[in-house]
């Protein structure tokens, strides 16, 4: 047997520098998710990216047939947002004249939709009966690109964040 007792008694020393050591971690998270972190994400070095920046909208020369017969094509937002847009093109050549805008004006909400009127050949606001041209001069606006397969691409987050009119338009 060993002439020294064995203690079960825990350093008091040892106990303060691990509740420290917790402190200081749990401190380190806080400044992480209080200062860091939005620091970061509204600096914009962290993007947030949910969804294609494009959506196609199908064969250009279809959805001129279309357009032509039927009017312009609405697309309401899938995802629950506020950004519906309609598809119109004007003129007889399929791969020109494309546009893509907002289907309400500024300022206006959901229950105000632009109304097409194929026998004026312009838009109608449903809340205020404001007349809209029919490429929606004056409305927020999404180029519209026409692929070397002849299909319909709409970039919805143009990078420069203006308000474009169609790249294709006349």
């Amino acid at each position: 047997m060993s002439p020294v007792r064995e203690s079960k008694a825990r350093n008091p020393r040892s106990l303060v520098l691990a509740i420290g050591g917790v402190a200081l971690g749990l401190l380190l998270l806080v400044v992480l998710f209080i200062v860091a972190i939005p620091s970061l994400t509204e600096s914009g070095t962290v993007k947030v990216k949910l969804g294609s920046d494009t959506f196609g909208a199908g064969a250009a020369e279809d959805r001129a047939a279309s357009i032509a017969g039927n009017g312009p094509v609405i697309y309401p937002d899938v995802s629950g947002g506020t950004r519906d847009i309609y598809l119109q093109h004007i003129g007889d050549d399929p791969n020109q004249g494309w546009y893509a805008f907002e289907t309400r004006r500024p300022g206006q909400g959901r229950e105000c939709p632009l109304e097409w009127k194929s026998d004026e050949a312009h838009f109608v606001d449903a809340c205020d009966g404001t007349v809209v041209p029919a490429d929606g001069t004056g409305l927020l606006s999404y180029p519209v690109v026409v692929t070397e397969d002849g299909d319909l691409v709409i970039d919805l987050n143009p990078d420069d964040g203006d308000d474009i009119t169609s790249t294709t338009g006349g």
